[in-house]
């Protein structure tokens, strides 16, 4: 068996490049779609796949996303059981999504990817997370906006629900992927803030 800190490495390394394989890229080229990088936001994520008109791309880069993350928690889970090395292998699978190194570190903004590691690290954590950018989306109707709220929420999600006891390492890790997430989201920000962010349902 592998030093634990080369085994924690390869599990890293295995997330990453599953969190990077550029679903909305690809799904966008399958559909006939061009080059989703030149349309809309630039963006590789569902929301701007969605931007091109395709329903049923958009989708299935959402679900692909979202799989990958939960794709890699699982088999973390089923490959170690180290509740750590899971919560690292979610970590490096969002990282994977973010700066995907095949894409000149240029990718999404891991909503959808970080919605996937959540439900596998705790379902109903996951679930709440989900309710609360849907909840939010609706009554602010801003995208963006949704999803800063609701990863805000992740890391005193599984502090309050997580049986004891308390998964220290885990709340950390949900913390930072809330801020990357939040850090991949600072134009919107920006434009938020301006009141130049535009609502869900327009260009």
């Amino acid at each position: 068996m592998p030093e634990p800190i080369i085994a924690l490495g390869l599990y890293g390394l295995a997330a990453y490049l599953i969190g990077a394989i550029p679903f909305g890229l690809v799904m966008a080229r399958v559909f006939g779609l061009g080059d989703i990088r030149t349309i809309g936001s630039g963006n590789i994520g569902a929301t701007n796949v969605l931007r091109t008109g395709n329903k049923i791309a958009a989708a299935l880069t959402l679900l692909l996303d979202s799989g990958k993350g939960l794709f890699v928690v699982i088999i973390a889970r089923y490959l170690s059981g180290d509740g750590n090395v899971i919560a690292i292998a979610g970590l490096f699978s969002m990282a994977g999504h973010c700066y995907p190194v095949w894409l000149g570190f240029r990718g999404g903004k891991g909503v959808a990817t970080g919605l996937g590691v959540f439900l596998g690290l705790h379902p109903l954590i996951g679930a709440l997370i989900c309710l609360i950018w849907l909840a939010s989306a609706f009554l602010f109707r801003f995208s963006s906006l949704a999803a800063i709220i609701s990863y805000l929420s992740a890391p005193l999600l599984f502090a309050l629900i997580s049986p004891p006891p308390l998964p220290v390492f885990t709340v950390i890790i949900s913390g930072i992927i809330a801020v990357l997430v939040i850090w991949r989201h600072r134009g919107n920000i920006k434009r938020l803030l301006s009141g130049a962010e535009p609502r869900i349902g327009k260009s």
